[in-house]
This record gives C-alpha cells, structure tokens and sequence, in this order.
C-alpha cells in the first residue's frame, strides 16, 4: 500500500511539473551579431529575429540599452505560439575602434531577461572604402 501511495504521489509531483513547463518561450536564430568594419559616423542596425516556441503568447516588455550609442526597437505585439518577432539595435558608429554591446530583453517567457549583443569595429572611412574622406575616386575632368 505504501507502495501503491509513494506511486501515486510521484505520478501526481511529475503531471504538476509538465503542466507549469507551459507558457510562452523566446528563442533567438542567433544572440550576437557582428558588423564586422564600420565607416565612423556610419549608423548601423542589426533585427535578431526570434520565434515564440511556447504554448502562450509571449510579450517583450522592454529591450534595455546601455549607452546613448544605441536605440532599440522590438515587436509591440504579444506573438503567438509558433509565430516569429524581432528585437532591433542601431548603434551610431561615432568613435572609433572595437565594441561589443549588449541589449536586454525583457519579457513573460520563463526566462523573463537575456542578452544579446552586437559587435564590430568603427574605423576611418578611407579604411572601410578605401578612398579618403571627401575625394572622388573619379579624377576631374576625364
């Protein structure tokens, strides 16, 4: 009998525990993304695309920045079970050399907070296009 209980709850414990894996789930193509070389004064931007792999619908409420160097974007809409969304970063490439950000995304899914990050390196126009800044690579008059 005491068996037959012991059963009985354990069946009970692990029905209880598949019912609350439940609810809404993000999960990203991909969580960095790199640039690669920047022109100074070049913004960029950059959708890391999501899709909701839960059973509920799932919100982003928030997508935090660190810096003033970055403005956010995100789908406003709750996105369906199965159904995909996004979260943008433009990063205004005004100082030189190598950076990595983070964004963080804030929403109902079991995990409520994650990072995603950009990265790349600001250089000087002339080394991104190889014509120095403010020349033509057409010479006058030809």
């Amino acid at each position: 009998m005491k068996r037959f209980i012991t059963l009985i709850t354990v069946l009970a414990v692990a029905a209880m525990s598949a019912m609350s894996q439940g609810g809404p789930e993000i999960t990203f193509e991909k969580t960095t993304h790199n640039f690669g070389k920047i022109p100074q004064g070049t913004p960029v931007t950059y959708e890391f695309q999501f899709t909701n792999t839960g059973t509920e619908p799932l919100i982003v409420n928030n997508v935090q920045k660190t810096c003033g160097c970055t403005v956010t974007g995100w789908t406003k809409n709750p996105v369906m079970p199965g159904q995909t969304g996004y979260v943008s970063a433009q990063y205004n490439a005004a100082s030189m050399g190598a950076f990595k950000k983070p964004v963080t995304v804030v929403s109902n899914a079991s995990a409520s907070s994650l990072q995603l990050f950009f990265e790349g390196e600001v250089v000087a126009k002339t080394e991104q296009t190889g014509t120095p800044v403010n020349e033509s690579p057409l010479t006058p008059g030809k």
